[in-house]
C-alpha cells in the first residue's frame, strides 16, 4: 500500500438534521473544505455520510466541529470504539416514534382548529355562539401555539441553527411560512387597534399555520417509514449471522459466541441450524439452503472437502467443517460490506441533483419576496393576501422530494440485487450498467462450467499412454491453471504415483516445462509447440477431432519431440443458450473470448449461439480485444472469473465476475455474481435499466412537481394547506416509486 494511504480512514457516520437535497449539499461542501477530507458522500435516505479522510490532518472532533457549524450535527463513534472498526447501523425506529406522536398530537389539534375556523365564519354559528370572533381568534391562538412550538419545533430549531451560518434549507422554508402566517394572525388578534382600517381583524390564518405543520409531519412520518423498509436488505442480511456456534476444544463440545471461533476451529451444525462461520466440510453429508446469499432456490448438496457458507441454513444432516473465515472475512461479511458502499454510493446523475439543490433554497426565498412586494405593492392587494401567496411559495417549493429520489432507488435496487445474489459495487456501475450493448464472456468458467475432466489420451510412436499420463501430471502438478489440476486429479483418480520434476517454469498463455527423469519436458498449447518448432504432424488427425467437439488439446513434448495429446473437455453451463438468446432479445451484441484454439472456440460458441469469438488470445490481449470493442463506440461488459481475466475486467466499461472464480477478479469486478449462473448477468443489466429508469421518474416528478407548483403558488392559485398537502406527497411518492422496485422479478 503506498505510504500516503497508510493513515486514510474510511467511515459512515449519521448525521442528524437534514432534510432535504439542500441539506446534503452543504453537509458535502462543509466537510470537503476541511483540509484531510477526501471525499465525503452524504446519503439523505439514511441520514449518513461516508466519509475517507487523512487521520494525521484531521480528526473526528475537528469534522464534527465543521457539520456542527453549518448547523447539522455528526454522530461519533463510542470513545472506546476506533474509526476504523467502527460498523454504522442506521436506526430510524426512535426516530419515527417520536414523528408519530407529533403528528398524532399536532392532528389532534389541527383538526378542532380547521373546524372552528370553518363554521366561524357561517353566520348560524356565530348566532348561536356564546363566543364572540375576537375570543373565537384567541382560543385559535391558543391551540396553535403548541402545534407550532412544540410539534413541530423541529422545523423552527433548525431554521435558527442555520440562520446563525447564513444558510437555510427546506426547515427555513417551512418555518418562515408557517411562522409568517402564526406572528400575523397572532398580530391582528392581539392588537386589533393597530391596525390599519384596510386590514380586517378577523382574518386570521392560524388554520393554515396548523395544518401545514401537520401535513408535513405526516408526510415526515410516512417518508421516514418508508426509507426503514428501503433499507431492509442490509437488515436482513445483518440477521443472518448467527450469534453462536457450537466447536469442538479439546474433545468437549461447547457452544460459545460466533465471535470467539477461531480460524481452524472444528464446528459441528445439526440440521435446522445455521452454518455460524465459512468452512470447508471435514465429514458428514448434508443439503444446505444458501438462497439467502445466492438466490438459489433449490438447496445444495453438500459433503467433504465442500465449501459451506456462514448464515447459510443446514437443512438436513449433521456436518462437521473446519472454519477458514470468521468475522469480517466471511462470505456474508463481504456481502454486507458490499452492499452498504453501494447504497451509500452516488449515481452521476445525483451530481447535478445536488448543485440545483445548493442553490435551490434561496431562489425560493427570492421568489416568495417578489412574489409578496407584487401582490402588495404593485397590484395593491391586501397584507394578508400578499402574504399568504408569499407562503404558499415557500412551502410548495420544499425540495425533499430531489434528495430523496436518487438515494432510495439506489438503495433498493442494491439490496433488490443482493436478495437475488447479484452483488453491485456503486451507484456509478449501476448507472453505467444500463447502457451496455456489448458483452463479452470469457469461455471457461462463464460459458461452459470450469468443471473440467480428462476425456482421450493419444500417442504417437507406441509412447506408454500410462506414462504419459505420469509425466504430463508431475508436471502439471506445480501449476495452478485449472487444466493442469485437471490431469492432475486424473493420475490420482487411477492411483499413478508422480516424478520428482526440477527446473519447472511457467509461461504464462503458453504452458510449462520443467525437468522429469533427466528429460525436458513441455505441456502446453499448439502455439507452445510452434514455438519451439516441435513438430506435432504425428498427431494432427487427433488434434482436428478434439476441436470440432469443442475440446481443449494438451501438447505434450519430451526432449525436443511429440509425445502424445491429452484432450480435456468442459461441459457447457446450463443456461449459457438462453443466457444469449435474452441478451440479444435485448438488443446486446454477445462476443466470446477465449485463449483456446480456434476450432474449439467456434464448438462452444455455435452450441449457445454466438457468432462473434476471438480465439487464441493471450491474458494481455484480452485487454487489446476490449480496447478494440471500445473504440467502436461500445459500451463493453466482461464476465469472467479467474485471474487471467482481472486485467480485462479492469479495462471493460462494466466489469462482471462470477463467486466461483479468484478473489482477485471479484475485487476488480462492478458486479458479482453470487452463483455460477449465468442468467445473473440478464438480471443485472435488467435491474440496472430498472432502477435507472426508476430514477428518472423520481427526478421527472420531483422536479415538474416544482416547475408547475411554484408559478401556481406565486400566482395566488395555490393556497398554503393545499401546498402542504402536495409537498408532503411529493416525498412519499418517490419513496413509493422506489419501494416498487422490490418487486422486480426475473
Amino acid at each position: 500500500m503506498p505510504e500516503n494511504q497508510l493513515h486514510i480512514t474510511n467511515i459512515t457516520l449519521p448525521v442528524e438534521g437534514m432534510t432535504c437535497a439542500s441539506c446534503v449539499a452543504r453537509v458535502e461542501k462543509t466537510l470537503l473544505k476541511v483540509k484531510g477530507v477526501q471525499s465525503a458522500n452524504v446519503n439523505l435516505a439514511t441520514d449518513s455520510v461516508s466519509l475517507s479522510f487523512d487521520q494525521l490532518k484531521v480528526s473526528l472532533n475537528v469534522l464534527s466541529n465543521a457539520v456542527e457549524k453549518a448547523g447539522y450535527k455528526l454522530k461519533l463513534p463510542p470513545k472506546d470504539i476506533a474509526a476504523d472498526n467502527y460498523k454504522f447501523s442506521e436506526d430510524t425506529s426512535e426516530n419515527f416514534k417520536q414523528l408519530k406522536r407529533d403528528f398524532n398530537f399536532s392532528l389532534s389539534i389541527a383538526l378542532p382548529i380547521m373546524v372552528l375556523n370553518m363554521i366561524s365564519m357561517t353566520e348560524w354559528f356565530m348566532h348561536a355562539s356564546p363566543l364572540t370572533m375576537d375570543e373565537i381568534n384567541k382560543l385559535l391562538l391558543l391551540l396553535t401555539t403548541p402545534v407550532l412550538f412544540i410539534f413541530g419545533r423541529r422545523f423552527f430549531t433548525s431554521a435558527l441553527k442555520l440562520a446563525r451560518h447564513f444558510s437555510a434549507d427546506m426547515n427555513t422554508l417551512i418555518a418562515v411560512g408557517t411562522g409568517a402566517a402564526y406572528l400575523y394572525s397572532a398580530f391582528v388578534t392581539l392588537f386589533p387597534h393597530w391596525l390599519p382600517a384596510t386590514v380586517n381583524p378577523n382574518e386570521v390564518y392560524f388554520d393554515s399555520a396548523a395544518v401545514i405543520i401537520t401535513l408535513i409531519l405526516l408526510g415526515r412520518t410516512l417518508e421516514t417509514r418508508a426509507k426503514q423498509k428501503s433499507s431492509d436488505a442490509i437488515k436482513k442480511l445483518i440477521g443472518l449471522q448467527p450469534k453462536t456456534a457450537r466447536v469442538i476444544r479439546n474433545d468437549i463440545e461447547q457452544d460459545i459466541p460466533v465471535d470467539q471461533v477461531l480460524i481452524g476451529d472444528v464446528v459441528i451444525v445439526r440440521p435446522g441450524e445455521k452454518i455460524p462461520v465459512d468452512g470447508v466440510v471435514l465429514s458428514g453429508f448434508t443439503s444446505i439452503d444458501e438462497s439467502m446469499i445466492t438466490g438459489e432456490s433449490m438447496p445444495t448438496e453438500k459433503k467433504s472437502g465442500d465449501k459451506v457458507i456462514g448464515g447459510t441454513i443446514n437443512t438436513t444432516g449433521s456436518i462437521s467443517f473446519r472454519a477458514t473465515a470468521i468475522g469480517k472475512e466471511t462470505v456474508i461479511a463481504h456481502i454486507i460490506k458490499l452492499v452498504e458502499e453501494a447504497q451509500s454510493s452516488k449515481a452521476p446523475v445525483q451530481h447535478l441533483v445536488d448543485k440545483v439543490a445548493s442553490v435551490f433554497v434561496p431562489i425560493v426565498i427570492f421568489v416568495s419576496f417578489v412574489s409578496f412586494v407584487v401582490w402588495f405593492f404593485v397590484l395593491g392587494n391586501d397584507f394578508s393576501y400578499a402574504l399568504i401567496n408569499a407562503i404558499a411559495v415557500l412551502v410548495i417549493a420544499c425540495p425533499c422530494a430531489l434528495g430523496l429520489a436518487t438515494p432510495t432507488a439506489i438503495i433498493v435496487g442494491a439490496g433488490k440485487g443482493a436478495s437475488m445474489g447479484v452483488l453491485i459495487k456503486n451507484a456509478e456501475s449501476l448507472e453505467r450498467a444500463h447502457k451496455i450493448n456489448t458483452i463479452v464472456f470469457d469461455k471457461t468458467g462463464t460459458i461452459t462450467t470450469g468443471k473440467q475432466s480428462v476425456t482421450d489420451i493419444r500417442v504417437s510412436d507406441n509412447f506408454d499412454e500410462w506414462k504419459l499420463l505420469r509425466l504430463t501430471a508431475s508436471l502439471e502438478n506445480k501449476s495452478e491453471h485449472p487444466i493442469a489440476r485437471t490431469i492432475v486429479e486424473e493420475a490420482k483418480r487411477r492411483s499413478i504415483e508422480l516424478a520428482d520434476v526440477q527446473n519447472f517454469q511457467s509461461q504464462t498463455g503458453f504452458g510449462v516445462n520443467g525437468i522429469i527423469e533427466n528429460g525436458l519436458m513441455y505441456v502446453g498449447s499448439e502455439a507452445m509447440m510452434k514455438e519451439l518448432s516441435i513438430d506435432i504432424s504425428s498427431i494432427k488427425n487427433y488434434v482436428e477431432e478434439f476441436s470440432a467437439a469443442g475440446k481443449t488439446t494438451v501438447f505434450v513434448a519430451y526432449e525436443g519431440k511429440i509425445i502424445g495429446i491429452i484432450a480435456v473437455a468442459d461441459k457447457i453451463q446450463t443456461t449459457s443458450k438462453e443466457t444469449v438468446t435474452q441478451l440479444k432479445k435485448i438488443g446486446i451484441e454477445v462476443v466470446m473470448l477465449t485463449g483456446d484454439n480456434v476450432k474449439t472456440a467456434q464448438a462452444i460458441a455455435k452450441q449457445v449461439g454466438i457468432e462473434k469469438i476471438f480465439a487464441q488470445v493471450l491474458p494481455n490481449g484480452k485487454v487489446a480485444k476490449i480496447k478494440e470493442l471500445q473504440s467502436e463506440g461500445n459500451i463493453v461488459a466482461m464476465v469472467g472469473d479467474g485471474i487471467n481475466d482481472a486485467p480485462a475486467l479492469a479495462q471493460a466499461d462494466v466489469s462482471i465476475a462470477m463467486s466461483s472464480g479468484t478473489d482477485v477478479a471479484m475485487e476488480t469486478a462492478d458486479i458479482t455474481l453470487m452463483k455460477s449462473d449465468l442468467k445473473g448477468v440478464v438480471q443485472a443489466i435488467q435491474l440496472s435499466h430498472k432502477t435507472i429508469r426508476t430514477i428518472k421518474q423520481n427526478l421527472f416528478w420531483a422536479f415538474i412537481y416544482n416547475v408547475i407548483g411554484i408559478p401556481l403558488a406565486a400566482f395566488g392559485l395555490l393556497n398554503p394547506m393545499f401546498a402542504a398537502g402536495a409537498m408532503a406527497f411529493s416525498s412519499v411518492s418517490v419513496v413509493t416509486n422506489s419501494l416498487r422496485l422490490k418487486k422486480f422479478s426475473f
